[in-house]
């Protein structure tokens, strides 16, 4: 049986872009997960861990570590303890996003089932993600205008 601590600071994964900065472990992988995923994210004061988004063929849970981060879903922003448990359902209804608005660093898990393929959308700048089952980008872009279910087909 493989373990992983929350508390350690075996954060091998990080984004460093202005605004973005987080420091990340793929907690799933570490301990053998083929169902659930699990990542374990940590963000200096001011910083965001992901954009606004919602995923449609995924439930996450987020359990709150350390610190206490802000929350945005669709009923607004609160800010959450530690200790706290959230579940983000699929699609628009469980959209969500993360950011440090306190003093001191904050850690969270997601917590995801992972089912494949998912489309993720992200509701701020209107752009759509899609990976198949081995998490491998089939697509991403904004959608443009519809197109007929024929075009193109000979």
């Amino acid at each position: 049986m493989k373990v992983f601590n929350l508390y350690n600071d075996e954060l091998d994964n990080s984004n460093e872009r202005e605004g973005w900065t987080f420091r990340a472990a793929k907690v799933g992988e570490h301990i053998g997960g083929e169902l659930i995923g699990a990542g374990l994210y940590e963000a200096e004061p001011g910083n965001k861990v992901w954009p606004y988004h919602a995923h449609h063929a995924n439930e996450e849970w987020l359990l709150v570590v350390r610190g206490q981060p802000t929350l945005r879903t669709p009923e607004g922003e609160r800010q959450l303890d530690e200790g706290d448990v959230v579940c983000f359902p699929r699609g628009k209804a469980g959209a969500h996003q993360v950011w440090n608005g306190s003093d001191s660093p904050i850690r969270v898990l997601m917590l995801s089932t992972l089912v494949a393929p998912d489309i993720v959308e992200y509701l701020d700048t209107g752009k759509v993600g899609a990976r198949s089952a081995a998490g491998e980008r089939i697509m991403f872009g904004r959608p443009g205008p519809e197109l007929d279910y024929w075009e193109g087909e000979e």
